[in-house]
């Protein structure tokens, strides 16, 4: 074990050079949000290559939507740390956020020197309908695999109905789910337990004997090194640059939000709008709407527009420094803030949460969540559905229906790659655009 009090101990499974092929390669192709991320992720490392079993990744999945913050980057996190330990950890939390961070950054750029191009305005316009369907078919595939008993429907339903028609916060209907299911493990056990892909409930996993048992020593230092990483460019920039500085206060700001963002990402931007907006002026509400359409077409966390928000919020309010150069470090240091907390959370609970792995009571009450995230998932496919198919209110996007009903046909019937997926439906909005 390392000085940190960090386990570094490589456990058995793949190579991490093929770990690390595989997280670039996830990171690379992480559209549609949590959704489409942790169905990518289901399939690579439970269906594809079975390096993690479905027992496991549900355990981890489920504590993960418990947490603030990006889930499918913590769920990556928490993966990559059984694998391969801290190391493990670092790697696929990094590789699961930098591609789609240098992307945002890029076109970021393009957003402030050259505006809105109508190149680009066509190819997310032909994007966001292939982004839809990989998302309606991750929602396919993650509530076949989980919702095998009428008990975790009607949770799973009640989840939808709770956080799409009644607006009830995030944490209560997780906080609700676990309560259920831990009532309903004690007094309908068969019912309670999500299923594998099979049907067949998966019996309790002991916790592995290669997890190290954590003690309060251990965890106070890995706490100690999480909080100073964190924190480190935050005071640097106020030493630098002044406390009243855009890139000091947006530091400030977002290590704020990382703590209070239950829920995801569209639980925590109508909070972020309003005080980006409305109370720092660092841009415009049509601002804030292009950086979401920015982060909902490239891969990455759906939460990397608050890099975005970084970004112009810096470029618009520079102070003494270069525009850019202020841009670009409201772009870092809005992004560090807002995924380092992630890692924290998982190197200092995990090994926790893994020693309680195969316990009944907290199998059935997992179980209850793990159907709740299936009905919240299916909200967050439904708000970008009704924003890319009926732009207008009330007036249906044709061509825009047409596109997604082609991209989930590619997806679900002839099982086309999103490498290939991504491209094309970019070219289509060109030549849709070229042809208008």
């Amino acid at each position: 074990m390392s000085s940190s009090g960090i386990d570094t101990k490589t456990d058995i499974g793949p190579s991490l050079r093929e770990a690390i092929l595989v997280w670039l390669k996830i990171g690379l192709l992480s559209f549609g949000g949590p959704a489409g991320q942790i169905g990518l992720m289901h399939q690579e490392l439970v269906d594809r290559r079975g390096w993690i079993s479905e027992g496991r990744f549900l355990h981890a999945l489920n504590y993960c939507m418990l947490l603030p913050g990006p889930e499918a980057q913590q769920l990556a996190i928490y993966v990559g740390w059984l694998l391969h330990r801290a190391r493990g950890g670092i790697i696929a939390g990094a590789l699961f956020v930098i591609p789609g961070a240098l992307l945002i950054w890029a076109v970021s750029v393009v957003y402030v020197l050259w505006g809105n191009l109508p190149v680009v305005a066509a190819v997310f316009y032909g994007l966001k309908p292939a982004v839809m369907a990989i998302v309606a078919f991750a929602v396919y595939r993650i509530g076949r695999k989980i919702l095998k008993t009428p008990f975790l429907w009607v949770i799973a339903a009640s989840a939808f109905v709770g956080i799409f028609f009644l607006n009830l916060p995030f944490p209560l209907i997780i906080l609700s789910a676990g309560l259920i299911g831990w009532i309903g493990g004690r007094f309908f056990p068969g019912q309670c337990l999500a299923s594998s892909g099979d049907g067949v409930s998966p019996a309790p996993e002991p916790p592995s004997p290669d997890i190290p048992r954590p003690t309060h020593a251990k965890t106070m230092r890995t706490v100690a090194l999480g909080l100073a990483a964190w924190s480190f460019p935050v005071l640097l920039a106020g030493l630098w640059l002044g406390t009243d500085h855009t890139v000091f206060r947006e530091g400030l700001f977002f290590s704020k939000a990382a703590v209070v963002t239950f829920g995801g990402a569209y639980a925590v931007l109508p909070y972020v709008a309003q005080q980006a907006v409305d109370t720092y002026q660092w841009l415009a509400p049509g601002e804030m709407l292009d950086g979401l359409g920015l982060a909902e077409t490239t891969p990455g966390p759906l939460i990397l527009v608050l890099q975005f928000v970084g970004f112009v919020g810096a470029w618009g309010q520079p102070g003494e420094i270069d525009p850019m150069l202020a841009a670009t470090l409201g772009a870092f240091i809005t992004s560090w803030v807002t995924f380092v907390p992630g890692f924290l959370f998982i190197f200092a609970g995990a090994p926790y949460v893994e020693r309680l792995h195969g316990r009944q009571f907290l199998n059935s009450a997992l179980s209850g969540i793990t159907a709740a995230v299936v009905g919240v998932i299916l909200n967050l496919a439904l708000w970008f559905g009704v924003s890319v198919l009926f732009p207008v209110p009330g007036q249906l996007e044709w061509i825009a229906t047409g596109l997604f009903a082609a991209a989930l046909l590619a997806i679900a019937r002839y099982q086309l790659n999103v490498i290939i997926l991504i491209p094309l439906a970019g070219l289509a909005g060109v030549l849709l655009h070229l042809g208008a």
